[in-house]
């Protein structure tokens, strides 16, 4: 059994994910930012973590990382705040990132969105220029940083429930793309079984084919 570390960890999808790796056996801790949220966390099965990644230096990161075997990152400012967005959604997936270098934690699992890239070609006027740079930015690091990633890109999130079935996207296409967030945990689960996906970017949605027989 292994033992998980999600930063994020009050965000739907990280509940949802929690709960599942701990029903599987796996120890997890959760970094959740307000304290009001221990007991939803704890409610999982997960062990609350109270740190504020947005405030949090590399020293403090690297003291939360060291000895679990994998980082899922499911953080972020929520939108609204330009500044914001890019203090947690790249800074801090930064400074993360490094933290698991210097802990010597090699996998590392990010939730970003579908086709995030740096040719998103949203103008900088637009509210979601931000959320778009923050993460493109943030998954061109974590590419290169040496680490084992895994990079999620689920389409627009629902709240439906899990199907347990996804299609992978691995072109832009158009139409609707939506995905579950109970499919992203699921997802998240999978891989973090399967070594296999390390130094891989999966894009998808709710499809039709199980997630077992794509992951």
């Amino acid at each position: 059994m292994s033992n998980y570390l999600i930063i994020g960890g009050h965000g739907k999808i990280a509940l949802l994910a929690s709960r599942l790796l701990v029903t599987d056996g796996h120890s997890v801790t959760s970094i959740i930012r307000n304290p009001d949220h221990v007991r939803d966390v704890e409610d999982t099965g997960a062990t609350a973590l109270v740190l504020d990644v947005e405030d949090a230096t590399i020293d403090d990161l690297t003291h939360a990382v060291r000895g679990h075997d994998a980082i899922v990152w499911s953080a972020g400012a929520g939108g609204g705040n330009p500044a914001r967005t890019m203090a947690v959604d790249y800074s801090a997936a930064v400074r993360s990132m490094d933290a698991a270098t210097l802990a010597g934690v090699s996998r590392y699992v990010m939730v970003s969105y579908l086709h995030a890239s740096l040719d998103h070609g949203i103008p900088e006027t637009e509210p979601f220029f931000a959320y778009a740079q923050a993460k493109a930015m943030a998954d061109d690091h974590l590419r290169s940083s040496g680490l084992e990633y895994t990079i999620l890109g689920p389409g627009s999130l629902t709240n439906d429930e899990a199907s347990g079935k996804i299609a992978v996207h691995e072109e832009k296409t158009p139409g609707p793309a939506e995905t579950s967030r109970g499919n992203v945990a699921l997802v998240i689960r999978a891989v973090l079984g399967q070594p296999s996906t390390s130094g891989s970017t999966i894009g998808f949605s709710d499809g039709e084919t199980p997630i077992d027989a794509i992951i």
